[in-house]
This record gives C-alpha cells, structure tokens and sequence, in this order.
C-alpha cells in the first residue's frame, strides 16, 4: 500500500512459489540409466552394489546422493544419464511371468473405468503386476485394489514388482491367489464394493456374473482381451446376460516420430496391436435398458436355411 492506502504494484504481484525441496537420490530408489545410443538400464540403488555393463562398471555410491538427472561415468569411460524411472519405464523392463499390459493399454484401462483418488478397483489375473502398478497410482493411499491370480508363481512375480515400484507392499493393496468366482461367491471379495473391475484373462465371459455382483450401479467393467473372437464372445455375452450398457470396444496404437532439424517424419517401428479393451457399467437391479436400434452386418449371425420346396 501507498500513503493514501492505494495498493502498488509491488503489491499485486503474485508471490514466488516456494521452490521443492531438492531429493537426491538414495538406495532404494529405482533409477534409468540411458547411455548415449538411447539404451535404458533400469535398476534398484544400493550401497556396496556395482551395475555392471560390457562398457564397464558403475558403483551405486557414486550415483547416491547425486541430483536426479545427473551423469554417472562407467570404468570404461562411457556416460550414463541417469533419471528416477517413470512407471512407464520400470514397467517395460520389470521381471515378468506372465505378459504385462503395455503402459499405452494401462493408461486407456485408467481413463476407460474413470479411476480416481478413492476408487476401489477388483482385478484379475495380477499377471506381473504392471498393471496393478498403474491401479495403485490412480487411485492413491486412500483408495483400493484388490487383485486375484490363478498361478502362485505369477502372483509371486507381481508381488516382487509391486513391491519393488513403491520400495513396501502397499497397505492399500490385497493380492489373492485363486479364482475371482470363488472369492467372489464365498465372500471373500464385498458385493457392490467396487467402482471398477478389470478383467484380463482367457476367458472373461465366465466372470460376468462375478464382475455384476462386485460392481456397484455404474461402476464399470474393462476387459482385456487379445484376439477378435475374445472380443465378439465377452460382447456377445454381455448382451444376452443384461443389466449392462452396450459395450464398446477399442485398441490403441503408439508410433514414434524422428526429429532431426527440418527431417521429421514417422519411426519405422510402431507399438502396435497388443489388445483389445472392450468396455461396459453396470445398470441398477432390475433395469431393461431400451433395445439398441442397429443394423447388423451381413453374415454377423447365422440365418436358418430356408426349407426346401423342390418336391
């Protein structure tokens, strides 16, 4: 303020943020190291340890407490960019038993069954748990994931991963070994307790029931499947059960562009088709929704023969 109590200019300007604490790195977290032909390493920081490449040695102590985004050199002279790793990059590199969901189809899943911070989320099968990795950053401390997986040792892999992406098993994060029916039928997983379901299994369609009974009016299903006729059965399926919205499908593809000065044109290399996301919510109890007016395809369904007249 001025002497007659106008306010200057000095006043009005918005303050300085505050600037964020500078976190160097420290053992344990999960670090990129990009040498310069663009090849990504991907490993865990520990005192003592050595990461060890055909261009030579680098000791973890000599990156612990350096900024992130620094510069570590190899014994053979050769320069490393190293950078906290992004989920996409952990995820591209983690251990796997079972295939991962590519990051590209975790990031649709995420936006497709509009998870949020507080969303309690029922998955199956855990595979990796890479996808499990995007559930649990979506939804935050305060929200829920519930993952179930057939196979012990695919489960032991996604529990390694999970574990190893967020340094503890998080407390927000239930992993069940078995059949999402069964836990689902016994108790063990609430009715009506979840906002989102995604299924990413071989045969979906068995666990319609399973996912309504879980799923609470306009929560959502994703499933994820690899093959067309996959995608026609749980489509199909989905229709004739009821209690559901028409449901949509969809794949997404990623392609890379080359930018050097004015030569910028599309990578010849492209992540393609990995899978299909076929989508639906749940309606209230005993809701009809009105019949879809479309035309079918020719040749979607069988026709019966027509009788023969000859005689």
């Amino acid at each position: 303020m001025n002497g007659d109590g106008e306010p200057t200019a000095e006043s009005l300007r918005e303050p300085e943020p505050p600037e964020a604490p500078l976190r160097p790195l420290a053992p344990g977290d999960v670090c990129q190291l990009t040498d310069p032909r663009g090849h990504h390493h991907t490993l865990v920081l520990e005192s003592g340890k050595v990461f060890h490449t055909h261009r030579g040695g680098i000791a973890h102590d000599d990156i612990i407490g350096s900024p992130d985004g620094c510069v570590a050199t190899s014994t053979g002279g050769t320069t490393y960019v190293v950078l906290r790793s992004l989920l996409e990059d952990f995820i591209l590199s983690m251990p796997r038993g079972a295939a991962v969901i590519y990051p590209k189809d975790a990031a649709r899943i995420v936006m497709a069954a509009d998870l949020r911070p507080g969303s309690r989320v029922l998955e199956a099968g855990g595979g990796s748990g890479a996808l499990t990795c995007a559930l649990l950053t979506a939804v935050g401390p305060e929200g829920q994931v519930v993952s179930w997986e057939r196979r012990e040792d695919f489960a032991e892999v996604a529990r390694s991963n999970v574990t190893r992406w967020f340094g503890a098993a998080p407390g927000n994060w239930h992993l069940g070994i078995g059949d999402v029916r069964d836990a689902v039928s016994d108790g063990s997983v609430a009715h009506g307790a979840f906002d989102a379901v995604i299924w990413d299994m071989l045969d979906p369609w068995e666990c319609l029931r399973a996912a309504a009974n879980a799923l609470r009016p306009g929560g959502v299903l994703v499933t994820y499947v690899a093959t067309t006729t996959q995608l026609s059965r749980v489509a199909e399926d989905v229709r004739a059960m009821g209690g559901w919205t028409e449901p949509r499908a969809e794949e997404s593809l990623v392609r890379t562009w080359h930018l050097e000065g004015l030569a910028v044109r599309p990578d010849h290399r492209m992540i393609g088709h990995t899978g299909f996301l076929l989508t639906t919510r749940r309606l209230a109890p005993g809701t009809v929704p009105p019949a879809r007016r479309r035309r079918p395809a020719k040749g979607a369904y069988p026709t019966p023969a027509e009788p023969d007249r000859s005689s």
